[in-house]
């Protein structure tokens, strides 16, 4: 192993932090919607997913490399700022988990790495380029192709099953859901393990330990894909009950349309070195899927809350991180400060999330268990929708008859219908 100094370790150890974080929040892109559906229970499908983001995390290192060579000078850079962008990072995931919300683990580590950097030497650290073509346009990108692809893949499971019993039907997807979901694991052990992998590569060269544009060595890729693994097997409860019932009601159909769309460009963008993020391409192919049944709507008032943390994702991370370098740059007793207050705000959320505990036991509804989930409020757009959508063939005919009510006897002489209820109005 390379030589290793406590201000290097302390910054490993803080990258393996995020990693596990970074499992657990990102659970819900993989297996939210093979729970929602009922193809596995919650605690199968976090070990399933767990195990599959371990092997994914040896499949490639093409994001690592994004990472560690591409998003900032290398010559510039000190552990300390490495530090301060996992500290952003962190307590942003730690935040948007909290509430339950599922925005980018990825986002928040670039964003706290663009944050410190430019707060250690300025906007010239920084890479635009690789900023705007492997970062923001595929955060813009992913939900849509994934989105439309999802939504596509919806109609025609619908197409294709149109002949095929519900119950038949229904097991056959769900079948095929474990798949999906297991591919979109591999997917997410794929991309997101190897971020923390380039930032612990990107710690090593900033300490002298590596070479400038050395490879992840092969002790990072282990302990990145062990933490990331750990991480997911926790399971983050609060955000796959979002993703799995707060954003649309899913069938199995269209759960496996989403995590095979979501799967494919994750996967795609992985051989390409994009540093995509697998909650806009899951959330993308999750609404997708929504309005690809006919009659699906999405709850938009739960999206919208989800797009306004995507938009505030890098800022946010990056204005912790900045704040945290000016400290940490102070010596060794800013480097104490800003540990102590990471353990700290680590602490407080955790405990605050005690006041209401979400498991695996309350994760959907039961309402055997009587644990229902409170429903999200629908939101204007599907409220509106709902408002002008025809009700199903006979209704109406139905409850005009129940309503009809006798108001005027019969007219005299007139001839009496049989089959009209005596003294009805005509």
């Amino acid at each position: 192993m390379e030589h290793i100094t406590l201000l290097l370790a302390i910054v490993i150890v803080t990258a393996l932090v995020f990693d596990f974080t970074n499992g657990f929040h990102d659970t819900a892109n993989a297996m939210a919607t093979t729970i929602s559906t009922g193809a596995m229970k919650p605690k199968a499908a976090v070990a399933m997913s767990a195990v599959l983001n371990l092997v994914g995390a040896f499949l490639s290192i093409e994001v690592a490399k994004t990472i560690s060579s591409g998003l900032v000078r290398e010559d510039g850079i000190q552990p300390e700022v490495i530090l301060a962008a996992l500290v952003g990072a962190i307590l942003w995931n730690l935040l948007t988990w909290l509430v339950g919300l599922p925005s980018s683990s990825s986002h928040a580590l670039m964003g706290g790495l663009i944050g410190a950097t430019i707060a250690s030497i300025g906007v010239s650290g920084v890479d635009g380029g690789v900023v705007v073509t492997k970062v923001l346009i595929p955060a813009v990108a992913a939900p849509l192709v994934a989105g439309i692809a999802a939504f596509l893949a919806a109609r025609l499971t619908y197409k294709l099953g149109k002949n095929v019993g519900e119950q038949s039907s229904a097991k056959g997807y769900k079948a095929g859901q474990i798949a999906s979901a297991g591919l979109v694991s591999l997917a997410h052990g794929t991309n997101d393990a190897q971020k923390t992998m380039g930032i612990i590569t990107l710690a090593l060269v900033a300490g002298g330990a590596l070479a400038p544009g050395s490879n992840p060595p092969v002790w990072v890729i282990v302990s990145a894909g062990t933490a990331i693994a750990l991480g997911t097997y926790l399971g983050g409860w609060r955000i796959i009950r979002t993703m799995g019932k707060g954003l649309t009601d899913l069938q199995p159909q269209q759960g496996f349309a989403a995590q095979t769309s979501a799967a494919a460009v994750i996967l795609s963008s992985s051989n390409l070195g994009f540093s995509l993020s697998t909650t806009h391409s899951c959330s993308g192919a999750v609404m997708g899927s929504g309005l690809g049944r006919k009659g699906g709507v999405v709850r938009w008032s739960t999206a919208t809350r989800m797009f306004v943390a995507w938009g505030l994702t890098l800022p946010a991370a990056g204005l912790v991180a900045a704040g945290a370098e000016f400290v940490a740059r102070q010596g060794d007793w800013g480097i104490a400060a800003v540990a102590v207050f990471l353990v700290a705000s680590c602490a407080a959320i955790w405990l605050i999330s005690r006041r209401q505990v979400v498991d695996h036991n309350n994760v959907v509804a039961d309402e055997d268990a009587g644990t229902p989930v409170d429903p999200e409020p629908a939101g204007v757009v599907t409220t509106a929708i709902a408002a002008v959508t025809p009700p199903p063939a006979g209704t109406a005919n139905e409850e005009a008859e129940l309503d009809v009510k006798p108001t005027l006897p019969a007219k005299a002489g007139a001839v009496a219908d049989p089959a009209r209820p005596a003294g009805a109005t005509v």
